[in-house]
């Protein structure tokens, strides 16, 4: 599976499996082009809606369930709109050094920044405005030197739009072989639970808009109350045979 994940070099490539837990629909197993992930939102929705477009997992009362090394992953189905319930997240430690590393590698200053731990552990840190975020050019491989020192995926940062509710994003994972994420669901669901605890976000329900800068358009649905959601719409790009 690595050597495939390796091959196609996307963020993720994903394996669906069949389920050992009773309550799953199928397996997940995630990988990205250096290695397995234990979840990731992302590929969750877009390998969901592969399985049930293709006919080969159904939807029991609109809901599937994805089993994974991080869990079971509730994901509900309204036509092609795909919505994941986040696993519980976790707030995790950064000292001022790494904080100011990490800064001198955006030449950027963030706010409040910190590791979330959704099963990948993604730095969460919001940057004062949307032109400086769109405009960073981050030292890639002194980012991933830091991200294997702290033993994190990558780092997901974002900034607010002064005259919407709406919020840009950017995710970056060197040390795992993607340079930047045109879209990223868990660095958006750890992005919610972290905009939270910190009070930066303007509303519990918005959409993030992510990979202007890879030449992409993404929309990410984002509910945050007791958990947060996660979703979108799903569309087939690519159908083929892969001969091993």
């Amino acid at each position: 599976m690595q050597t495939i994940a390796r091959w196609t070099n996307l963020s993720e490539t994903t394996f669906a499996l069949p389920p050992s837990h009773p309550n799953a629909s199928y397996t997940l197993r995630i990988f990205t082009p250096k290695g397995e992930l234990p979840f990731a939102g992302h590929p969750t929705l877009g390998s969901a809606h592969a399985l049930v477009e293709s006919g080969l997992v159904e939807p029991k009362k609109g809901i599937l369930v994805q089993q994974c090394a991080q869990g079971l992953v509730p994901i509900r189905v309204e036509n092609n709109l795909f919505t994941l319930e986040m696993p519980e997240a976790k707030v995790k430690e950064i000292s001022q050094d790494d904080i100011s590393l990490l800064e001198s590698i955006l030449n950027c200053k963030l706010i409040e920044p910190a590791p979330i731990d959704i099963g990948p552990i993604l730095i969460i840190g919001l940057v004062e405005n949307v032109k400086t975020l769109l405009e960073l050019k981050p030292d890639l491989n002194r980012l991933a030197e830091l991200e294997r020192k702290l033993k994190i995926t990558g780092i997901t940062l974002f900034a607010t739009y002064p005259d919407s509710i709406d919020i840009e994003v950017r995710t970056f994972a060197p040390s795992c072989g993607v340079s930047e994420d045109p879209v990223c669901g868990s660095g958006n669901g750890a992005l919610a639970v972290f905009g939270k605890l910190r009070g930066q976000l303007k509303t519990s329900s918005y959409v993030a808009k992510q990979g202007r800068k890879v030449g992409r358009d993404g929309h990410v649905h984002i509910g945050v109350g007791s958990t947060v959601h996660v979703g979108g719409e799903c569309v087939t790009c690519l159908n083929g045979e892969l001969n091993i």
